[in-house]
């Protein structure tokens, strides 16, 4: 009983996943701190810390899945908060302001919408695509968004 309790705690983003209005949205905020903290480790810790929590995340999704009834619930948020650091990796501007809103705001887009292929991932069922499609969004976001940056550069070196 005390691992359940731990696992859906660390899964609804310790509590944040039972808001009833925008639960993914609310506990992907946690995801911010996170991405902010990865920004003050080398490159290749970085990707090594974000690769062990997001294959930790897995079993956690998958498992709170089993015990809250199944499928890919609002309340399940870890996947949400782990993947959104994903969009900062390899950032100079990672740590300006309006860098991290845009790829929240970008991120949340991306896996509200559920584009071609998220919306099929999604489909492959338990912890590893409740995860895997945001992921996706969390990459979708990052190029739209190293887009986004590049052509801001370009346009400030004018």
């Amino acid at each position: 009983m005390l691992i359940e309790n731990a696992v859906l705690l660390v899964a609804t983003g310790f509590g944040l996943g039972w808001i009833s209005w925008a639960p993914g949205t609310i506990g992907s905020l946690i995801g911010v701190p996170l991405a902010w903290w990865l920004t003050h480790h080398s490159p290749q810790r970085r990707v090594v810390i974000l690769s062990v929590l997001l294959v930790t995340a897995v079993p956690i999704c998958h498992w709170a899945s089993i015990w809250l009834g199944g499928g890919d619930l609002s309340q399940i948020v870890a996947d949400e908060y782990l993947a959104f650091p994903i969009v900062m990796l390899g950032l100079a501007m990672a740590r300006c302001p309006w860098v991290i809103g845009g790829a929240f705001v970008l991120y949340r887009l991306f896996d509200v919408t559920k584009p071609l292929p998220i919306s099929h991932i999604e489909a492959i069922g338990g912890g590893l695509g409740i995860v895997l499609d945001d992921v996706m969004a969390a990459i979708y976001a990052w190029i739209v968004l190293t887009i986004g940056i590049a052509i801001w550069r370009r346009c400030q070196s004018r």
